[in-house]
């Protein structure tokens, strides 16, 4: 649910990120902060909880840097759904699944929203709740606001958050989640739980961080509103002719029928179904895997507005409901790493002096920079990207 497009670092949150805090930047950063405290007061929340969300505020170089700074490289499509849609997160999404079995069927029943579809979500927005971010928001979001872009989003995404703690949902305390404010088992930011957050379980309270049946539900909702049409498929792989010329887009849409006059097939050789509209995607252009994606996929998109994310959770989805996975294999000769072959690449850095840090599989800048160096030794094009490539070589393989 959060993903803001930064930018370079600008003067002032240098001047603090450094750790040598210029008297004019910090009290520009003290001054911001109390303007923000003020808005949150005159937007209604209580003297009591704004003493309290404010209490010990300082600046978070992390959460600003986050803010403002891109990844060096682009991420591609099959590193991007080799750390997502990994053989550690079906395990777990079996056993999740099988656990709270009730839950997702009671959920599925009444949203209309495929179970394995929520369990996909929920496995990529959280981890299954075991990952929720470590920010603490009411410090976080007003540092984002005053060092960071997009100072109105980011404080209204604050008094939302505040709202809530004032509604009596969630305590004060467990209000951490990401550096944008996204927070809870499916990383709703603080607008988006206000308008479709539910109680589910029937405690009376919309609790996205401990209540697994109020945090699916929610999701589903969120899906519902966005327009998912029960008992429709997201989308599945196809074959396409070398020779097709056609459109192409998740929003050019037309029926089956109107792609098996193109020529098109499924990947796995059952027929196209009978109904629905749907749009072609090929997210590694002609030579990768395509796809023909319905309005479900639309609704996916809409969760965290990406192709490449949608496409995630409608893929784990199929895995968690056995089926098979990809036909078309990605066009690399060096595909990405898993999340656990991420965290092996850290330890050898780590072992090889190129990196100091926690080998935790996250791949930061800092991890980039040491995988750069490794790569300049090892006389490959240093592009700081985790792969198997880079991995070998470190292991000696």
């Amino acid at each position: 649910m959060t993903r803001f497009l930064p930018r370079l670092i600008g003067t002032c949150a240098v001047a603090l990120a450094t750790g040598f805090l210029a008297s004019p930047a910090w009290a520009s950063f003290e001054a911001c902060v109390k303007g923000v405290r003020a808005e949150v007061l005159k937007a209604g929340i209580k003297p009591d909880i704004v003493n309290a969300a404010f209490k010990g505020i300082a600046f978070d170089e992390k959460a600003v840097r986050f803010s403002r700074t891109q990844p060096e490289y682009r991420l591609a499509i099959w590193d991007y759904m080799a750390f997502l849609v990994d053989e550690a997160r079906l395990v777990d999404g079996a056993k999740m699944m099988r656990t709270h079995d009730k839950t997702l069927r009671s959920v599925e029943r009444a949203y209309g929203v495929n179970r394995f579809i929520l369990a996909a979500l929920w496995g990529i927005e959280s981890n299954y709740g075991r990952e929720k971010g470590d920010f603490f928001l009411p410090h976080a979001l007003p540092n984002v606001a005053c060092g960071g872009k997009k100072p109105a989003v980011f404080k209204a995404e604050l008094i939302q958050a505040l709202r809530i703690v004032q509604a009596g949902d969630i305590r004060l305390a467990d209000l951490t989640g990401s550096w944008a404010g996204a927070f809870g088992q499916t990383q709703f930011m603080p607008s988006t739980y206000r308008r479709l957050a539910v109680d589910f379980d029937g405690d009376g309270r919309r609790d996205t961080i401990h209540s697994v049946p109020d945090s699916l539900a929610s999701a589903a909702n969120f899906l519902d509103k966005a327009g998912w049409q029960s008992g429709l498929p997201w989308g599945f792989e196809v074959k396409v002719p070398a020779s097709y010329k056609g459109p192409v887009g998740r929003s050019r849409k037309a029926p089956a029928s109107a792609w098996v006059k193109q020529g098109i097939t499924r990947a796995d050789g059952t027929a196209l179904p009978s109904g629905g509209s749907y749009g072609l995607i090929r997210p590694a252009g002609p030579s990768g895997p395509s796809f023909l994606v319905s309005r479900n996929f639309d609704a996916l998109f809409s969760y965290n507005a990406a192709e490449s994310y949608a496409l995630a959770i409608g893929y784990l989805s199929d895995r968690l409901a056995g089926k098979a996975a990809l036909k078309t294999p990605w066009p690399t000769d060096d595909p990405g790493l898993s999340r656990a072959e991420r965290k092996r690449l850290q330890e050898l850095l780590i072992q090889r002096g190129y990196y100091e840090g926690e080998a935790d599989g996250r791949i930061g800048p800092i991890t980039v920079a040491a995988i750069k160096e490794a790569q300049k030794k090892a006389g490959m094009k240093p592009n700081g990207r985790p792969s198997k490539r880079i991995l070998k070589a470190l292991a000696g393989n």
